[in-house]
């Protein structure tokens, strides 16, 4: 299941690079693949380095070296992707323990220009691979702790629990009032671990409802007012 997550910038070169897919996830072990696309008019060097990750119950990440309990082969760890071509990178992965999962960063380097500053520029780009057991998270185990809509700041603010040792995936957040619906991007549920989401609502009508979509269930949880 492949699904977008975001790229992480330390520079924004004019001509855009591209890394496919941004996400990743397998069964215990992965035989993966990802794609590196140079879509610049000069040949770019690229190192790549693998990094294990925290995310934060209101979901900033935090990396770290990677951890040894993870083993993964490269086919590569550092090459060059002539003008305007792209480039395959193979890898396997496998975990003493499962669920696990960790970032393979290619680090973007030989641009022909610098910042204002006179800096270099340098460009990351994550591939995250999620090592999964096929079970996952079920609809007892997750727990709606707070759907409280601020109306001053115009958000609801989200935050659901997994009690579980299994990986769950929110695939989409409905958030309804009687005439107006809005969609919000999903989020992982990481084992054992709450998550809290801000979701803006700009209608004059309170919502009433939100509906938090998973694979295999649904779980639908009323709004109240956040000072309740």
């Amino acid at each position: 299941m492949g699904c977008a997550l975001g790229l992480l910038f330390l520079a924004a070169p004019a001509a855009a690079q591209t890394v496919r897919p941004v996400i990743f996830e397998y069964g215990e072990k992965a035989r993966g693949r990802f794609e590196l696309v140079n879509d610049t008019l000069e040949p770019l060097n690229v190192v790549l380095d693998a990094r294990s990750f925290t995310v934060s119950e209101t979901g900033e990440i935090s990396y770290r070296p990677l951890d040894p309990s993870i083993h993964l082969k490269l086919s590569t760890m550092s090459f060059r992707i002539p003008p305007q071509q792209s480039y395959l990178v193979f890898y396997e992965a496998w975990a003493d323990k499962a669920p696990a999962w960790f970032v393979i960063y290619s680090n973007f380097t030989g641009y022909g220009f610098k910042t204002a500053e006179g800096m270099n520029i340098r460009l990351q780009l994550p591939h995250t691979v999620y090592l999964l057991p096929k079970q996952r998270v079920k609809k007892p185990a997750v727990a709606v702790r707070k759907a409280a809509y601020d109306a001053a700041a115009k958000k609801l603010v989200l935050r659901v629990e997994n009690l579980s040792s299994d990986f769950g995936r929110c695939l989409a957040a409905e958030v309804t009032s009687r005439r107006n619906k809005i969609t919000h991007n999903g989020f992982p549920m990481f084992p054992e671990r709450p998550r809290q989401v801000e979701i803006a609502w700009e209608s004059p009508e309170p919502p009433e409802k939100v509906t938090l979509r998973f694979a295999d269930f649904t779980l639908e949880e009323r709004v109240t007012a956040a000072s309740q």
